[in-house]
């Protein structure tokens, strides 16, 4: 019912289009056993007519169910486009934070499985409003020839159909227990993938991922798959059964005795068995069909969890123009910032607490402090990519809220650790592109890479190299702050000197205001502005030399 509410809210006029010739064809099906029915009765000799019609019947069915399968088949595409659109965009509008908190194994699932699923099952619903169609205009059919014998077979057809309905029960549990389990099986592969160094490198750590975790929960995929299917083919074989019990009843008993129903016992034959074909593609289909509401359900629930966590009200991919008072700011200040990861337990919580911070343009700040102290989730702060749970940060006197926290971000441009490196420069006007030569050879990466229409050469680069290149977006984005987390740590010691000596000078010389997480206490003197943290709170902050503002 979900997939085809779906269906009805992208496109109903298609849907009624299509829902229409599958009716057509389900008459046309009718006709063409009541043209052969009336032709067996009047053999040998047949109305020259008759064939005409049968003609007519055929070519209505071919055009119908041609039609029918192709509006389906084209709505249930854009159903699939939709969705895909759809959770890519609030994945794009969800804060950080509840991404992380899902889990990249959890979101590709619902994406790849989860989508497919819905689109295998929406090419066999095109198949299932046809078959139903068919096997209406049958049971119509039957009733008009003898509404009396009819009514027994209906009475099998309702049992059957009840059978079917509690057969398919345990099926549609194990579907959801596979589906649960595929969440884990996709952090498995994400494993593989992410892990091989470490995995080739350890034969004991690579047997027990093997054995322990891949192999057990691709086991249990199987498993639930399998009794799931099972459970479905035994509900649908099943059902099939109970039709044949109305025949035999009828060719045994009933036109045994009764000289009416041994007239009719020859149309009745072949107009039931006229239904093992669309009865067959039915019970195929459904399968199918179930997976895809139990995927429909995990859509919906990730769809609403990131709708509930959306921050932009209105969609942050319109480009709009950045407020005068934000891209002339002067002064960023965080007041009384209170934020903590909320993990599964106590145990696994962490809180940055009061972080007052003030950064004047065109300073150079360097964040310093152990691992776990909070600087990388104070730079995700900053950006405007974590939502502090309390405290306020203002752009000279302009507060950052849900309504301008996306032009809020448009001030910055940064690399994490974890940063991804794009193939193309995405969002870079051409015009900005004049300077890239410049720059690979400023970052000693003209001789390994080349850009041609906007998109490099290679991206098979070492990971100090791959910093370098995200650095070059940095230079074409061009944008206000530049946010550094511990860039430098996968330098060679002389472009470490490179960097802090030249490069963040040359950032400041251009009024960027430049904060680095760093851990080079040799490089210290290169800012402007020393903040250390431990354990999520500010210790310590010493002005290295005073800032000239710019204006």
């Amino acid at each position: 019912m979900k997939l085809i509410f779906l269906l009805l809210k992208t496109g109903g006029r298609e849907f009624a289009f299509a829902v229409l010739g599958s009716i057509l064809s389900g008459v046309s099906s009718v006709g063409i056993i009541a043209t052969i029915n009336q032709a067996i009765a009047q053999l040998p000799t047949v109305q020259a007519g008759l064939f005409g019609v049968f003609v007519a019947f055929c070519l209505s069915l071919w055009i119908c169910q041609f039609l029918s399968w192709v509006l389906i088949i084209r709505l249930s595409q854009k159903v699939i486009r939709n969705l895909r659109v759809d959770i890519s965009k609030r994945l794009l509008n969800c804060p950080l934070q509840h991404l992380e908190y899902l889990g990249k194994p959890k979101l590709m699932a619902t994406l790849l499985e989860d989508i497919n699923a819905i689109s295998e099952a929406s090419t066999n619903l095109a198949l299932l409003f046809v078959n139903i169609s068919i096997l209406v205009g049958i049971c119509l059919y039957l009733c008009w020839l003898s509404p009396q014998v009819f009514a027994i077979i209906l009475l099998f057809i309702i049992l059957g159909f009840t059978l079917y309905n509690l057969m398919q029960r345990p099926g549609i549990k194990s579907f959801k227990l596979a589906r649960q389990v595929s969440d884990v099986l996709f952090g498995h592969f994400r494993s593989v993938t992410e892990g091989t160094k470490e995995l080739q490198l350890n034969r004991q750590r690579r047997q027990a991922f093997f054995e322990t975790d891949l192999k057990v929960s691709a086991n249990q995929a199987m498993h639930y798959w399998t009794k799931g299917s099972t459970a479905f083919a035994f509900a649908g074989s099943s059902g099939i059964v109970m039709v044949f019990i109305p025949v035999g009843w009828l060719v045994f008993f009933l036109a045994q005795s009764n000289a009416a129903a041994a007239a009719l016992a020859p149309s009745y034959v072949l107009a039931i068995l006229y239904l093992f074909t669309p009865l067959g593609d039915i019970t195929n289909s459904l399968p199918a069909i179930a997976r895809a509401s139990i995927a429909l359900e995990k859509v919906e629930s990730l769809g609403l969890s990131l709708l509930e966590n959306s921050i932009e009200l209105t969609s942050s991919l319109e480009t709009s123009p950045e407020p005068a008072c934000l891209q002339d700011w002067k002064r960023l200040t965080l007041m009384d910032i209170q934020h903590a990861y909320r993990g599964a337990n106590d145990a696994h919580s962490f809180e940055l607490r009061e972080i007052n911070l003030t950064f004047e343009r065109g300073e150079i700040v360097f964040l310093v402090g152990g691992n776990g102290s909070g600087k990388s989730t104070l730079a995700k702060l900053i950006t405007g990519l974590y939502i502090p749970d309390s405290g306020r940060i203002l752009v000279d006197n302009r507060g950052v809220n849900d309504h301008n926290r996306e032009e809020y971000r448009q001030l910055f441009s940064a690399i994490f650790q974890d940063f991804y490196l794009f193939e193309r420069f995405l969002g870079i006007h051409p015009n900005q592109l004049q300077d890239v030569n410049h720059y690979l050879d400023a970052l000693a990466l003209s001789n390994k890479v080349s850009v041609i229409d906007g998109r490099l050469s290679t991206m098979q680069l070492s990971q100090g190299q791959r910093k370098r290149l995200a650095l070059l977006t940095t230079y074409l984005e061009d944008r206000l702050i530049y946010v550094f987390d511990e860039w430098a740590s996968d330098q060679d010691p002389v472009f470490k000197e490179v960097f802090y000596r030249k490069l963040l000078p040359d950032l400041k010389q251009k009024g960027k205001t430049v904060i680095a997480i760093s851990h080079d206490d040799r490089y210290f003197d290169a800012c402007d502005h020393l903040v250390k943290l431990e354990f999520g709170r500010i210790i310590g902050e010493k002005a290295i030399r005073p800032v000239r503002n710019i204006n």
